[in-house]
């Protein structure tokens, strides 16, 4: 028989139990929201039960949702039960916020939303964000909800109060959210960045760290780019990251042109500070270790290069002299851009030097082709090749030459340079050689590089809303299988699953793809097409028990082809590879039409004016370049990027070249034209 107190209890007890399970729920979706997620394997005890374990790996959340059903541990439970009766009881206990009160809470509320949002733009990282932002939601939680607000307001309120829920979700997950290129195309670049793992703030401002995926593209291009080089007839070397100041004081041009961006070492080691004060116990550098010569962390190597030079030119048969070496530099940039500009970045620098003017001309000439070559095959980027005005010149430049592309907003990238340095240099270092006749020279020079902001360029000319768009030929991982295994107790259909799926792979790499089977068995097939896409891999190939049987398997493409493909797994290595070169020709051939479309010819200097004075890196599909007469004039070149905020970008070779400014009035001063110019907002 049930008493009174035994249905009571009971009914307590079922309370209790929906109460745990909301609360649980509740942990559940904030742990996704606010947590990396991690991927879970599951082991045996030695019992020969089921355990979980955490991987090293981290998943996105959306990907962690798909692929994951993981009970609750029951510490969780009872945390988040408790956590969720403390946040019922202050918001009870919130109504009974005086005015005053309320003020001073506001007032928090304000002042620790505005020291996150300091944060983030000071490149704080997520991680040390994170309690504070943990912080600001306690604090919100403590305000009252209303206070009987007008119709107005309260309507108000509640869009407010939306508008900011979703901002603070997207700024403060990890979440795999990329906004449109068309709502906000500089915020779209970041995110493509974060969301494909490609590269993250450090704890050092204006410094990136570079994530494997992103490393891996890299490599692709160093490697292709490293044997262009050495074709060149440049020879790997490696020169000192410190380079002593009186080194750059010895080129007057060369030190104008970097002093402000120089990071300098005064100090060779640090001392505890046992003064009276703040800082007492903390680490100073050491005044008895003051260095008499300060070192700087190189913006770039000619001043040591050519210190070197001095010695290993002797004779005209030392020349001509070419070397390269891939390194790091650093120029202290006060307004960042992942890839694009940060104050540390990689990048290979090929200096040389000559007997003549003429071959050292002809041979920054011919490197700057092979960056051009490489944009063009290995990346599909049209370029613009042309010279730099002499304001816009290297310092320390007699030429600058330079390759100029299009992004998807209308503004050009800077892509490569490559600098006919005259004799500055080697007279700076006092190189010279005996020539034939037996006579003392000085010697002539060049110095060309690229950097990691190619992969900025490789972003923004490709990808869209969905992700990295990668060509085939720089892509890491040209080809992606997965298996779509069979039942588990279907032990014949493993067996001709694995044979099938060695047999294509093996086709695929004799035919010189770069493949990557993804048979992670924790990750739904839905969550790893979505990772691989977001990541840009040009093809997915899926195979499954019923595919082997009919001896086919599924072919989809990044781009290019919208509909997925069934093809004989006979033929399947062959038609990946024709079906490869045709997506490269297709990105080349897109990016090639929008750099024709994005080039405006004979515009006037009003119509430019007013299409680029309100034009923002962050507008989609801007109005591009402007390729005009004009008059050489530094003066008028200072006054124009006043104006509208446009630049020089280059000379272009070809129309200069043909005499296309002969008998034309600069479109600025209206006096007769010395060049072609080609104008635009630039990254």
């Amino acid at each position: 028989m049930c008493t009174n107190s035994s249905i009571r209890a009971a009914s307590s007890a079922l309370r209790l139990c929906l109460f745990t399970m909301a609360a649980t729920t509740a942990f559940m979706t904030r742990a996704f929201q606010f947590l990396p997620a991690v991927r879970i394997a599951r082991t045996r005890t030695a019992a020969g039960g089921l355990c979980q374990s955490h991987t090293l790996k981290a998943v996105n959340p959306r990907t962690a949702r798909q692929s994951l059903c993981l009970p609750m541990p029951r510490s969780s439970r009872h945390h988040a039960s408790t956590r969720l009766m403390s946040q019922t009881a202050s918001s009870h206990e919130s109504t009974s916020l005086s005015d005053e009160e309320r003020q001073e809470l506001e007032s928090k509320i304000k002042a620790k939303g505005d020291a996150i949002r300091a944060m983030k733009e000071g490149g704080v990282s997520k991680q040390d964000i994170a309690p504070h932002v943990a912080e600001l939601l306690e604090l919100k939680s403590q305000l009252e909800p209303s206070s009987s607000p007008s119709p107005s307001q309260a309507t108000t309120t509640k869009r407010n109060s939306k508008s900011e829920t979703k901002q603070t979700k997207i700024d403060t997950e990890e979440s795999d959210y990329i906004t449109s290129r068309s709502e906000n195309y500089s915020k779209w670049y970041n995110d493509i960045i974060r969301v494909c793992d490609l590269a993250e703030p450090s704890p050092v401002r204006g410094c990136m760290v570079i994530k494997p995926w992103g490393m891996a593209i890299w490599d692709q291009i160093r490697n292709d780019l490293d044997a262009r080089i050495k074709n060149h007839g440049a020879e790997n070397a490696y020169f000192p990251l410190l380079i002593p100041k009186s080194f750059l004081s010895k080129e007057a041009e060369h030190v104008d042109g970097f002093a402000k961006e120089c990071a300098v070492v005064t100090h060779h080691r640090l001392t505890v500070d046992t003064s009276e004060g703040p800082n007492k116990g903390g680490l100073i550098a050491d005044p008895e270790a003051e260095l008499e010569d300060p070192l700087i962390i190189r913006p770039t190597s000619e001043t040591m290069i050519w210190n070197m030079f001095k010695k290993w030119i002797v004779s005209h048969r030392d020349l001509p002299l070419k070397v390269n070496q891939w390194a790091n530099v650093m120029r202290w940039e006060m307004r960042t851009r992942p890839f694009l500009r940060t104050s540390e970045f990689l990048w290979q620098e090929g200096h040389t030097a000559h007997a003549t003017a003429e071959g050292a001309i002809q041979d920054s000439k011919d490197m700057l082709d092979q960056y051009a070559e490489l944009c063009r095959d290995l990346l599909a980027i049209p370029v613009i090749k042309g010279a730099k005005s002499p304001s816009e010149r290297f310092a320390g430049a007699e030429e600058t030459f330079t390759i100029e592309a299009l992004m998807q907003n209308g503004w050009a990238l800077q892509s490569g340079t490559s600098h006919f340095l005259g004799q500055s240099f080697g007279k700076a270092f006092d190189v010279t050689f005996q020539d034939a006749q037996g006579k003392q020279q000085d010697v002539w020079g060049t110095s060309w590089g690229v950097s990691t902001r190619l992969i900025g360029a490789l972003i923004m000319t490709h990808s869209d809303d969905a992700g990295l768009v990668l060509p085939p030929r720089v892509a890491p991982v040209q080809v992606v299988v997965v298996p779509i295994p069979p039942k588990k107790n279907d032990e014949e259909g493993k067996i001709a699953l694995n044979n099938a799926l060695d047999k294509l792979v093996n086709d695929l790499k004799g035919k010189g793809l770069k493949v990557k089977v993804d048979d992670r068995d924790y990750v739904r097939n839905g969550a790893k097409y979505f990772e691989w896409e977001r990541k840009g891999v040009p093809l997915r190939i899926e195979i499954g028990p019923r595919d082997v049987k009919d001896g086919v398997c599924v072919f989809k493409y990044r781009v290019g082809k919208e509909e997925k493909e069934t093809v004989s797994l006979d033929e399947a290595a062959m038609k990946a590879v024709d079906g490869l070169d045709e997506l490269q020709d297709y990105l080349l051939g897109a990016a090639k039409d929008r750099l024709a479309a994005g080039i405006n010819l004979m515009a006037t200097y009003e119509e430019m004016k007013e299409a680029l004075e309100k034009d923002e890196a962050s507008e989609y599909n801007g109005p591009g370049l402007y390729m005009v007469p004009w008059k050489c004039d530094a003066t008028n070149e200072e006054k124009i990027k006043e104006e509208c905020k446009a630049t020089i970008r280059c000379y272009p070779t070809d129309v200069n070249e043909a005499g296309m400014w002969k008998d034309k009035k600069c479109f600025y001063s209206g006096e007769d034209a010395t060049h072609i110019a080609l104008f635009g907002r630039a990254f």
